[in-house]
């Protein structure tokens, strides 16, 4: 079954307070988005690979292939609005009958074996989206009240968000909502059912200057392991 990609990266590296966008700061001396590129490579040599990126960024992504020693094929797409445009702008590029990913750019610490075992799930149940344990206590606020919330059922949601081809682009199909958080609530609203996989702590997301060093270290720690 073909593989696709749709790897979304539309950060402007605001809260990272730097001029150059987040997903193309060095991380080990590459871009973030080698490494995000990297690793689906890595789980699948053959997938085909779809970078959204915004308009004024796509010049860009020289730097990234510059990273890779040999050769390596990428669709480029200008992204929407807003993430959900985004997505559907990458998906015009996807066939039918395949396994697609939906990815941030900017976790550029998910492994191949998470890769894998999403698109073994996405083939037998249709979906697989990444899900982790909430470590913190938590409370819901309401105005200046709270009160606690039973962790337990409290799952903090990652990407890739993985989907047989079919079910992501009929759910695409609708109007944007403000409610599509992500591609699973997409799939929810067209009245698919999604199922959890595990995720993996190492999963970030960079978005801080705390992040790229945290990221920073656990790449470090990874070689070394």
């Amino acid at each position: 079954m073909e593989k696709f990609a749709v790897i979304v990266a539309g950060g402007k590296g605001l809260r990272m307070g730097s001029a150059i966008p987040k997903q193309f700061l060095p991380l080990a001396g590459k871009p973030v988005l080698y490494h995000t590129i990297n690793a689906f490579k890595m789980a699948f040599p053959d997938i085909q690979i779809i970078l959204v990126l915004p308009q004024d960024q796509i010049s860009m992504t020289q730097m990234v292939l510059q990273a890779f020693p040999d050769r390596i094929d990428l669709t480029i797409v200008a992204g929407g609005e807003n993430r959900f445009d985004s997505v559907k702008n990458g998906l015009e590029a996807v066939d039918e009958d395949a396994i697609v990913f939906v990815h941030d750019g900017v976790r550029p610490l998910v492994s191949p074996e998470l890769i894998r075992a999403c698109y073994e799930q996405a083939v037998e149940k249709g979906s697989a989206i990444p899900a982790i344990n909430v470590a913190d206590s938590m409370r819901l606020t309401e105005g200046e009240e709270s009160k606690p919330v039973n962790r337990d059922h409290l799952r903090i949601i990652q990407t890739p968000q993985t989907f047989q081809s079919d079910i992501l682009l009929n759910a695409f199909t609708q109007d944007y909502d403000p409610a599509f958080t992500d591609e699973a609530t997409v799939a929810e609203a067209f009245g698919t059912k999604v199922y959890l996989i595990n995720g993996e702590r190492s999963n970030i997301k960079v978005t801080t200057p705390e992040d790229l060093i945290i990221a920073e270290a656990l790449l470090t720690a990874r070689h070394h392991a």
